[in-house]
C-alpha cells in the first residue's frame, strides 16, 4: 500500500530519521525501502514535517515485528520514555551501559539514553543524569495533543503524571483564570489555556521560564497564558515580581485573582497555603499536591489547607480525594481537589 515518505538522499538518511523520529513523526508500522540512491521514510503525520523535506506517496512493506531491548537482553529492563529519551534507573554502571546499547540496538525510537546519577535536589528539582548513549539532554515530549519541549538536566518533569494533568485540565471552563504555582514547562498552564481559560504560569527557574514560553508558541496559547520568573510568594504580596520578559507585576495584581489554583510541589506545597489563600477568588478551586502515608493519606493535606483558609474567611469543601499514583512503598502522592468560597 501506498503512505507518505519523506525522501531523502541515502547518507543522509540516517540523520534524517533521527530528527524525524525526535518529532515523533516517524511510521514504525512500515518499513523504510530504498530505490535510485535514495531512502523513503514513512511518516505519520505528513502536515507536521518541515517543508526543507520532500514528502511523496510510495509503496512501503508492513512491518512484521520490531526488535526490542529486552530481544537483545534476554531480560525486560527497566525504563521510561520521555520524547527521544530513554531514562534509566540502573545502580550498577556496567548494566546501564548494556541497557543503553541494547536500547539504541532496538527500534524504541530513543536518540538520547540517560541513567539517574542523582535525586531530584534544589530549588529547581533538577536532578544528575550519566549520559549513556547520545548527546542532547533536550528532547520533544508529547501527550494527549500537547508537546512540550524540555531539558531533563534544567528543569522537572514527569511523564508519569500526564493522566493527572489531562484531568484536572478537563473541569476548566473557558474564561476562567487559573494559575499555576509552579508551572515548569507549562503541563497544567497550556491545556488549561486551550480550554479557554487566561493561565498564568509561575516558576523560580529561569530555563523552565524560557521553555513554558516556548512551549505556550508551541501550542499555539501564547496569548491566553503570562509566565512570571518569581518565587510565587512575592505575587501573594505586596512587592513586585519579575516576568521573564524583563518586565515587572503590579504590585498584589494577583491577589485575589484566582479561579483555579494548581499546587503540584508535592513535598512542600503545604509551605505556600497562606501565598495561595492570598491568590484565591472569592470562589476558586485548588488542587493540592501532597506526598503522604498510604495509612492516612489526605488527613495532613485536608488540616493544612484548613488551616490556612478558614481564618481567612473561606469556607472549605473537599470536593475529590485522589490517589495519582504510588510513590515510594507505603507512600503516594495524592492529590485535594478542593473549593474554597467566602
Amino acid at each position: 500500500m501506498t503512505v507518505p515518505c519523506v525522501r531523502v538522499a541515502r547518507e543522509d538518511g540516517e540523520r534524517v530519521r533521527r530528527a524525524l523520529a525526535e518529532r515523533g513523526l516517524l511510521d514504525r508500522d512500515h518499513e523504510i525501502t530504498a530505490a535510485d540512491g535514495r531512502l523513503y521514510v514513512p511518516i505519520a503525520d505528513p502536515a507536521a514535517v518541515a517543508d526543507e523535506y520532500a514528502v511523496v506517496e510510495r509503496d512501503a512493506p508492513t512491518r512484521e515485528t520490531r526488535t526490542m531491548p529486552a530481544d537483545i537482553l534476554g531480560f525486560e529492563p527497566s525504563h521510561e520514555r520521555l520524547g527521544g529519551i530513554v531514562i534509566l534507573d540502573e545502580d550498577d554502571p556496567e548494566r546501564a551501559r548494556q541497557v543503553a546499547r541494547a536500547v539504541m540496538e532496538s527500534d524504541l525510537p530513543a536518540t538520547t539514553v540517560l541513567n539517574r546519577a542523582s535525586e531530584v535536589t534544589g530549588k529547581h528539582r533538577t536532578r544528575e543524569w550519566d549520559v549513556l548513549a547520545g548527546e542532547s539532554t533536550e528532547t520533544i515530549h508529547r501527550e494527549y495533543g500537547f508537546e512540550y519541549a524540555l531539558d531533563v538536566a534544567r528543569v522537572y518533569f514527569s511523564p508519569r503524571l500526564a493522566t493527572e494533568r489531562r484531568r484536572v485540565a478537563e473541569q476548566v471552563d473557558e474564561g476562567e483564570r487559573a494559575l499555576d504555582m509552579f508551572c515548569g514547562v507549562g503541563p497544567f498552564a497550556i491545556p488549561v489555556a486551550a480550554r479557554g481559560a487566561t493561565a498564568v504560569g509561575v516558576d523560580a527557574n529561569p530555563a523552565a521560564v524560557a521553555y513554558c514560553h516556548e512551549n505556550a508558541r508551541r501550542n499555539g496559547v501564547e496569548e491566553r497564558v503570562t509566565v512570571v520568573e518569581a518565587d510565587v510568594r512575592t505575587l501573594g504580596s505586596a512587592s513586585q515580581a519579575e516576568r521573564s520578559d524583563g518586565g515587572h507585576e503590579a504590585a498584589g495584581e494577583y491577589v485575589n485573582w484566582a479561579d483555579r489554583l494548581v499546587m503540584n510541589l508535592p513535598h512542600s506545597a503545604h509551605e505556600f497555603l497562606d501565598t495561595a489563600v492570598a491568590l484565591a477568588a472569592e470562589d476558586c478551586t485548588l488542587h493540592y499536591y501532597d506526598i503522604a502515608s498510604e495509612d492516612a493519606p489526605y488527613e495532613a493535606g485536608e488540616a493544612a489547607i484548613r488551616a490556612a483558609a478558614e481564618p481567612e474567611g473561606y469556607a472549605v469543601s473537599v470536593e475529590t480525594r485522589h490517589a495519582v499514583r504510588s510513590y515510594a512503598p507505603h507512600e503516594l502522592n495524592v492529590c485535594l481537589d478542593v473549593a474554597l468560597r467566602r
